[in-house]
């Protein structure tokens, strides 16, 4: 393996480049927690990796601003006009009152009367990878779930699912790799039908988010605002549920004993799911913009810089998980992880995407208790944001 200098202990990664980032991981927290990434054609950054650093500026939002975008980049704002800002990029409190309007039908309880559409959705495609006895779960099962669950909380009709599964594979592919020439016929055809859509549920509401989002009025959420909105659901609830049900299958391969536990003990599986976020941390590292100077272990960062917060590495630091926080414990006990984000930010969706990982993973090791993926031989996705297998082979017994 070819030794890295300082500067490349950080980079934006993406593909292969996905597969061990943890050594350079531990590298920043124990070398460099404060790491200053300089970029000679673009504005330099900065790197936050332990867990303490990155949990306090997420928190901060008056310090630690979204709303000059998620990346690096001083222009990651210039592709949306003001009406279509999309509400990962707002701070409190217009991004407080946005996610007023869409936090209904995505409560513990509302998800959990959905659970058995998705358990039988999860069952439908697994008789398929069990009559074959192998095959690419991701393309078979771990893709397809969270465009499932996206089109039910958009009000998709089961008869537009298919065009709008399409749709959904274009874009998350040309988000993840940054090419959108390859997609644009998919948005500009998703763009019109999520107008259609927002037609017709002024005279047909469901209970759905975009009914939610028309009830409002064009003065509180736009029309151009609620198709922004769809387009974050299906870029930002669909790759990243793939990601951490592709790394929680290949944590299960590796660490047999751990999957025995839970195989033992079905119950333990829901408690567990935090784990296999913790560890995957599908979202390995968003922006942020200071809105002041800050001084944080010995160094400055000043204001208008962007800091790039490393959640996965936070994830992994023994100052926060002890001396087993690179290890599979199905059995710990959480208090604190970052992958679904905190405080103002905490994910949306988050109780849709514990309960696909929950149901996925009963319903694997009730059906499949031998299985196996081979990580070696899996493809890792482009995109610098998102660790995520786009391509797993899959056996029925190991």
């Amino acid at each position: 393996m070819t030794e890295t200098t300082d500067e490349e202990r950080f980079f934006l990664r993406g593909g292969e480049a996905w597969r061990d980032p943890w050594g350079a991981y531990t590298w920043l927290q124990e070398t460099a927690p404060v790491h200053r990434v300089v970029r000679p054609r673009a504005d330099d950054y900065f790197v936050l990796s332990r867990f303490a650093d990155v949990f306090d500026a997420v928190r901060d939002t008056d310090t630690f601003s979204s709303a000059q975008g998620l990346t690096p980049d001083a222009d990651a704002m210039a592709m949306f006009d003001g009406e279509a800002v999309p509400i990962v990029m707002m701070d409190p409190p217009d991004h407080t009152a946005m996610r007023r309007l869409v936090s209904r039908p995505m409560t513990p309880r509302r998800v959990a009367l959905f659970e058995s559409d998705v358990r039988a959705f999860v069952d439908e495609r697994l008789d398929r990878l069990v009559e074959a006895g192998e095959g690419d779960i991701v393309e078979s099962l771990f893709k397809p779930l969270p465009s499932f669950v996206v089109a039910h909380y958009l009000g998709v009709p089961v008869g537009d699912r298919a065009r709008f599964d399409g749709w959904t594979n274009a874009i998350v592919a040309a988000n993840a790799s940054g090419d959108f020439g390859n997609a644009i016929d998919a948005a500009m055809e998703l763009f019109g039908y999520a107008n259609e859509l927002i037609d017709r549920r002024r005279v047909e509401p469901g209970d759905d988010l975009v009914s939610d989002l028309v009830a409002v009025g064009d003065d509180v959420a736009s029309p151009m605002w609620i198709v922004g909105f769809v387009f974050t659901m299906v870029t930002g609830g669909n790759d990243t549920t793939t990601g951490l049900l592709g790394g929680a299958s290949a944590l299960l391969t590796e660490y047999r004993d751990q999957r025995q536990v839970l195989v033992d003990d079905p119950a333990g599986i829901r408690g567990a799911i935090d784990e296999f976020l913790r560890l995957t941390s599908p979202v390995q590292n968003l922006a942020r913009t200071t809105t002041r100077p800050v001084e944080l272990r010995g160094k400055e960062i000043p204001e208008g810089h962007k800091v790039m917060l490393l959640y996965a590495a936070a994830n992994r630091d023994p100052r926060e998980f002890g001396p087993t926080a690179d290890t599979l414990d199905v059995r710990r006990t959480i208090a604190r992880m970052l992958s679904l984000g905190y405080g103002p930010h905490h994910c949306l969706g988050a109780a849709a995407a514990r309960m696909q990982a929950t149901v996925a993973i009963e319903q694997l090791l009730a059906r499949c208790p031998d299985f196996a993926v081979d990580a070696d031989a899996g493809r890792f996705a482009p995109g610098s944001f998102v660790r995520r297998f786009q391509s797993l082979p899959f056996t029925v017994t190991g």
